[in-house]
């Protein structure tokens, strides 16, 4: 993770220099990092076109070998083989999300080391001075050092400020700060609507999906299936706001900012490129 969050910091330094704005910084280097993992997202997006297009066959299968569980497996792995997919290859880029996550905690959590590059032995001797000095009333010591020391020492200082709020600041440190709950609030609802028009979205491949029939001449409605990647998928879709929100409660709220424009940026993403594969898809039935 450390490594991860020293390359990210390279990025988040390099536009903070331009910008001298922790909070924009925080959102150019969001909108730049889904770009970069934007065709992840597209190769994800048409797995589970091609994961739908295959339950009618999965579904024969299941129902042919209903009673032999081993021929079952064996089939049905033969066939995400012949379609060169994996059942669970959608949880790929959730796992890759979890990585991102805590690389990017640990680079908001510590922006002396990861962003700025401030020499070590400098954040030792604040870290010491601020503990001698009782000041450190911040569980996140180099955020106490850029409140405390920032100030007085351009080495240590950042515009934590954004529009109004103060992006060093705890949510859980400031309770009496209602201004800290605003990008946190944000973020969970833009939560519940990225896993609302997920949902929405695949009760929508559900209406498209037609009846197959079997080799028993018995008519099986797909929607019944229970895909494993699509399960995969809802239950990583779950998980991951839970414990973001978990984190972002008591993590400098530029974490909550940085997962509150991703959020953002990933809903937009989602409606262009279902619509992209839908018109993709209409031409190639023509």
């Amino acid at each position: 993770m450390a490594f991860l969050a020293n390359i990210f910091g390279y990025l988040l330094h390099a536009i903070y220099n331009i910008i001298q704005n922790y909070g924009i910084a925080i959102i150019l280097f969001s909108i730049v990092l889904k770009l970069l993992l934007l065709p992840l997202s597209i190769k994800q997006q048409k797995t589970m076109k091609k994961s739908t297009k295959i339950q009618g066959k999965l579904k024969e299968i299941q129902f042919k070998y209903k009673n032999d569980p081993e021929k079952l497996n064996q089939e049905t792995i033969r066939l995400y083989k012949e379609e060169n997919m994996s059942p669970f290859s959608g949880c790929l880029s959730s796992i890759l999300q979890i990585v991102i996550l805590f690389a990017v905690f640990y680079l908001v959590s510590r922006p002396l080391t990861y962003m700025q590059k401030v020499d070590p032995a400098l954040i030792e001797q604040y870290t010491n001075e601020i503990k001698q000095e009782q000041q450190n009333n911040n569980a996140y010591t180099e955020i106490a050092i850029i409140q405390h020391k920032g100030p007085n020492d351009e080495r240590v200082n950042l515009n934590m400020n954004f529009l109004g709020i103060d992006l060093s600041k705890v949510p859980t440190q400031s309770l009496n700060d209602p201004r800290v709950y605003i990008i946190p609030v944000l973020y969970v609802i833009t939560s519940f609507v990225s896993i609302r028009m997920t949902t929405n979205m695949q009760k929508k491949k559900k209406e498209k999906e037609v009846v197959q029939e079997t080799d028993s001449n018995k008519l099986v409605k797909v929607e019944d299936e229970v895909d494993p990647m699509e399960q995969a998928n809802k239950s990583m879709g779950l998980l991951m706001p839970i414990m973001s929100i978990s984190i972002a409660i008591i993590a400098p709220l530029g974490l909550a900012l940085y997962w509150l424009v991703s959020n953002v940026l990933m809903i937009i993403e989602r409606i262009v490129l279902n619509k992209w594969m839908e018109s993709k898809e209409e031409k190639e039935n023509v």
